[in-house]
């Protein structure tokens, strides 16, 4: 009853010490997804670590795979796909002890739209509405949270679990490791919390959950994922899922101004990964892989 366009855009990482370190993104757009004509998933997954390639891509294509075996309508079947997928990595010949990929999932099914999450990619939405003075505005509205120990409850569950939360300057002896010296995610001033061992100098995760990752595992790393429900209507106009290499310099109300600049999604996603990797440029001397799935929503029906 309505239209959905979408594109997809990846750029390989620049990294001055190893310049030909490979894309450890993957992504997945599947139209007509179980062969149901009103479903379709996409997703974005950013791997880390020596098999993060590996990693990402085994979950890009798994984790649909799982989930095409289940029924939805509560949080339990996204569960399964995400736990078994993590289950099916371990078992397989890919090292994930030290290596694995956080992961975002959007679910479009009918008017429905689920957002299932693990780590630190981000699903973003844009929604057009009438001011107090009749003129319309877009608001966004984020669709996942960001599972990090910037997050007060990730924090004190990874700590519950054995982790130890630092900074790199708080592990070297730089700053007091007793006393939190982290502010807001916004704040973040290129010293952010990690996860470690009691006793040793890893994993040193940024993140709170991940599919793989064995070793971090261990101290509450899970691939537990957090999900979203919302229902589509015709103020929904743009949908926009990437990895944290777009939302490290630009905040969600620019993304999706940015998505919706254009009616050609593939230009929006382009635009979007330039000016991220510009954006690294400036601030950094390397850039991450990024990753962007832009998703533009046209002639819904009044309800």
């Amino acid at each position: 009853s309505y239209a959905m366009r979408y594109a997809a855009c990846s750029q390989r990482g620049y990294y001055p010490e190893a310049l030909s370190k490979a894309n450890q993104d993957a992504h997945v757009s599947e139209a007509r997804f179980g062969d149901r004509d009103d479903e379709c998933v996409f997703g974005v997954f950013d791997g880390h670590g020596e098999f993060g390639t590996e990693c990402a891509r085994f979950a890009a294509m798994r984790v649909p795979m799982e989930m095409a075996k289940r029924e939805f309508g509560d949080a339990k079947g996204y569960e399964e796909a995400f736990r078994t997928t993590n289950e099916a990595l371990r078992r397989s010949e890919v090292d994930d002890s030290l290596s694995g990929t956080t992961g975002i999932i959007a679910h479009v099914k009918g008017r429905d739209l689920y957002v299932i999450n693990v780590g630190d990619s981000r699903a973003t939405m844009g929604i057009e509405k009438a001011d107090d003075k009749g003129e319309v505005v877009v608001e966004t509205v984020d669709l996942s949270s960001d599972q990090t120990p910037f997050r007060a409850d990730e924090c004190e569950r990874v700590k519950k679990a054995g982790a130890r939360v630092m900074t790199l300057d708080q592990l070297e002896g730089f700053k007091d490791p007793t006393v939190q010296c982290w502010g807001t995610e916004q704040d973040d001033d290129g010293d952010p919390p990690r996860l470690w061992a009691k006793n040793g100098m890893y994993p040193g995760t940024a993140f709170t959950r991940s599919i793989g990752d064995a070793v971090a595992e261990r101290i509450g790393v899970v691939a537990t994922p957090e999900i979203e429900r919302v229902r589509l209507n015709k103020d929904t106009k743009a949908i926009v899922i990437a990895s944290d290499g777009v939302f490290e310099f630009i905040p969600s109300t620019s993304v999706i101004k940015a998505a919706m600049a254009t009616s050609d999604p593939q230009q929006s996603a382009i635009a979007l990964v330039v000016e991220s990797y510009k954006l690294w440029l400036q601030y950094e001397t390397r850039t991450d892989d990024i990753t962007v799935i832009v998703i533009l929503i046209e002639d819904f029906p009044d309800e």
